[in-house]
């Protein structure tokens, strides 16, 4: 088994500390990250890893060293709070002067397995009936920005070969400008209704999928669906994200990532990332090194 160890600003007396205790008999180090190779795997060591990743506040995963970046085809990434750094309809709400009722009811809905999302999104956006519609490219022009590292995973996604898909119970919007700075190959998110250069307080889910409000279980469905294209099984697809309507297409996944990740979502992902970037989760990968 290895160890990856990795933050933003790894020490490299963190690094050495992790060997020590770990009892690793070899090491590989690059910016932010290291890979402590062949390590015991047994209840005391995780223990220490747990211990240590808390004391240098860095993320430690034990990954197995077959685990390869060519084996899979698919990632599937959530996006507001993932792979942006902000929850776009807060933002969006925050402009308009109501983002404490609206904020709420997103940290309940994210924070909350047991929250409809369809029902809380309906809510958040009857909140914002009669706002200037020109307030969406606000958001994007003054709030919206990429997530540490996510460049760095698209690029390496590209390298791999992986199909890029991104699912948002958030706005097209946002959705379309994060996949034009990103080269993601395919997006489904929601749209609010305008009319008259107005919202309308109401929200629909993608065209093509009637209308329906994209939640939890349409992430799911079209992380199945696109595996099906590729004619490649649910364990060769990647997905991360933060929210309890991500929770579904985590459990659906070969591979899950917990970014930034909410208490209920940490607890079920096979990794999580609340130090290093999103190009940690490259590192988790032995042919990355």
């Amino acid at each position: 088994m290895d160890l990856v160890v990795q933050s933003a600003d790894l020490a490299t007396e963190a690094v050495a500390a992790f060997k020590a205790a770990c009892l690793a008999p070899r090491i590989a180090r690059r910016a932010g990250a290291a890979r402590l190779f062949d390590v015991p795997d047994d209840v005391d060591t995780r223990k220490i890893a747990t211990a240590l990743a808390g004391y240098w506040k860095c993320d430690a995963a034990f990954v197995p060293s077959t685990l390869r970046a060519a084996d899979f085809r698919l990632l599937v990434m959530d996006m507001d709070s993932t792979l942006i750094t902000m929850e776009g309809v807060d933002e969006l709400a925050r402009l308009a002067g109501k983002w404490p009722e609206v904020a709420a009811l997103t940290a309940a809905a994210m924070g909350n397995a047991g929250v409809a999302y369809s029902q809380s999104l309906r809510e958040r956006v009857a909140l914002l009936a009669g706002v200037d519609a020109g307030l969406l490219q606000r958001v994007i022009d003054e709030r919206l920005r990429l997530s540490p590292g996510a460049a760095q995973l698209l690029a390496g996604a590209r390298a791999y070969g992986w199909k890029t898909l991104l699912v948002s119970g958030g706005f097209t919007d946002f959705a379309e400008h994060v996949q034009k700075l990103l080269g993601i190959d395919e997006i489904w998110a929601n749209s609010p209704i305008v009319s008259q250069g107005h919202l309308t307080g109401e929200v629909c889910g993608p065209a093509a999928d009637e209308g329906r409000i994209l939640d939890g279980a349409a992430k799911a469905r079209l992380l199945h669906t696109a595996c099906t294209r590729l004619g490649c099984p649910r364990s060769a697809a990647i997905a991360v994200g933060d929210g309890a309507n991500d929770l579904e297409m985590l459990g659906a996944a070969g591979l899950s990532v917990a970014y930034r990740g909410k208490a209920v979502v940490r607890e079920r992902a096979k990794f999580t990332l609340d130090f290093a970037g999103l190009d940690g989760i490259l590192h988790l990968f032995s042919d990355d090194w």
